[in-house]
């Protein structure tokens, strides 16, 4: 097999000697921390929306909103280009993208509960500056501090879910983060359908409500057990040990528990994680978890549906509140996508998801390109049956994204760093991640003008070169203990040959 795979000879140290059994203790902290999926989610969704308001549009960008009523005659595609519209989208991630280091540190130091506390603050503090903007600087500052939020929770959340979860449930419990920023997404959708409709301050409730989840994340963060790994990284090994008991619901934890702190040893003879991440034994980690997966997540073309789907729609000829509904659709099959990761990441392993749904995105993107290249342009109203089978057809590739790359994304990256680099790994992950999200989102709309229906072409070809990259290069870790996925790199065709020098 071309990504390679964990062999009886490579053998796991002590994974066989593990128990956990599932206790309402372990539900509760899960439930509780996966939360902070809520505030990335109903960020997704609210902003596409609000972008896409009337109300909105003529308080900021009168521009905009005379070009969208005139019906000019010009390119359809291009309604909505406007970089500083734009930019009240990508501001948040950008921000976002710089936090993270900040995050690692407030990681890796007070903890992962610490993270998420400091993002819920931040994220609460940015949603009333947007819902009082009164000119765009006050947007743009808004965004910053959602951003930051966001920032610190992306960071924080994945980590603390995948190091609660004993190995053989770690993709399912992962992907409650994925849940949770789904269904925020769409209720941020549900609300906008709403909002849209309360003249002339519904744009200001939608914003605001980003106070809910934040509030709610505050919350769970005062009462959340911190995870035994972080635990023993802080040197308080008699407190990690009883938490350890609590989540794994046996008092058989001794063997789980060496490997933490083994790995712990390990991290603390570690002065720079940041650093010791370019090490070349460090590689494989670098190039998938923290470089490739997080991109490709982001070029699969799936945020911008999620940012701009009320545009995206209105830009094809619906009306307004027909492209509210149309995206609430697609936000409703998100989230039953998520749910059907849940089920099948531990039963089909990691690898099977990601390069099945690389097939079917890259058909359903063709497919999309060339139906508008054929019946969409100059000032042509679109066809009431054509608008519906591109609904469908978006529909499905969001059921493709929602059951692997979305929640791949993080689950897989969350998994393959040790614990000595794991907080600056997942720093780096949300930071490239935010990167292309920002990026996607600046560029969505220009390009969509001057590329036309050639845009969701390239994106087909990215996905094309993503789901090689999978097959080529990334193992399956499906149940393999997380502080013991370092094995499967010996056993890999290609990344063996920079781990062997380390085992020398």
């Amino acid at each position: 097999m071309a990504g390679g795979a964990l062999t009886d000879e490579g053998g796991l140290k002590r994974a066989h000697l593990y128990e956990h059994r599932i206790t309402s203790y372990f539900i509760f902290a899960c439930i509780v921390g996966s939360m902070g999926g809520s505030l990335f989610g109903y960020d997704l969704g609210v902003s596409g929306g609000v972008t896409s308001m009337d109300d909105f549009l003529k308080e900021f960008f009168p521009g905009i909103y005379k070009r969208k009523q005139m019906h000019l005659n010009e390119t359809d595609y291009c309604k909505y280009d406007n970089q500083i519209l734009t930019l009240f989208t990508s501001s948040l991630y950008f921000a976002g993208l710089i936090s993270t280091f900040g995050a690692s540190y407030v990681t890796r130091i007070y903890g992962r509960r610490g993270s998420i506390l400091v993002g819920s603050v931040s994220f609460f503090l940015g949603g009333v500056i947007n819902a009082a903007a009164k000119n765009i600087l006050m947007l743009i500052l808004g965004r910053i501090f959602l951003g930051i939020g966001i920032g610190f929770g992306n960071q924080s959340v994945p980590l603390y879910l995948s190091e609660m979860a004993p190995a053989k449930i770690r993709g399912t419990v992962n992907q409650l983060f994925q849940l949770t920023t789904c269904i925020g997404i769409l209720v941020a959708n549900l609300i906008n359908y709403k909002t849209e409709q309360i003249h002339p301050w519904g744009w200001r409730l939608s914003l605001g409500l980003a106070t809910v989840p934040a509030i709610l994340m505050f919350l769970g963060g005062l009462v959340l057990p911190e995870t035994p790994n972080s635990l023993v990284e802080q040197g308080k090994l008699e407190k990690a040990k009883a938490v350890l008991i609590k989540v794994r619901g046996t008092n058989n934890i001794e063997a789980e528990f060496q490997d933490l702190v083994e790995a712990s040893d390990a991290a603390r003879a570690v002065k720079n994680p940041f650093r010791n991440l370019l090490a070349r034994r460090n590689r494989p980690q670098l190039v998938i978890g923290a470089i490739g997966l997080p991109a490709f997540q982001q070029l699969t073309g799936m945020n911008s549906i999620l940012f701009y789907a009320p545009v995206m729609f209105q830009s094809l000829g619906f009306g307004g509140s027909a492209s509210l509904i149309s995206s609430t659709i697609t936000n409703a099959a998100l989230v039953v996508a998520a749910i059907m990761s849940m089920y099948s990441a531990d039963k089909f392993g990691r690898r099977f998801l990601l390069l099945e749904a690389s097939v079917e995105m890259f058909c359903y993107m063709v497919v999309v390109g060339v139906t508008l290249a054929l019946k969409f342009g100059e000032g042509k109203e679109l066809p009431k049956s054509l608008g519906l089978i591109l609904v469908v057809l978006i529909c499905l590739f969001v059921l493709a994204y929602g059951r692997s790359w979305g929640p791949m994304g993080w689950l897989v990256p969350s998994e393959l760093f040790p614990l000595e680099t794991r907080s600056a790994g997942q720093s780096v992950v949300v930071c490239v991640n935010l990167f292309f999200t920002a990026l996607i989102a600046q560029c969505f709309l220009v390009s969509l003008c001057h590329l036309k229906y050639g845009i969701f072409l390239l994106f087909a070809g990215l996905i094309l070169g993503m789901g090689s990259f999978v097959y080529f290069l990334l193992p399956e870790t499906k149940q393999v203990p997380i502080e013991e996925v370092y094995l499967l790199w010996r056993q890999h065709w290609l990344w063996k040959k920079y781990v062997e020098d380390v085992d020398e």
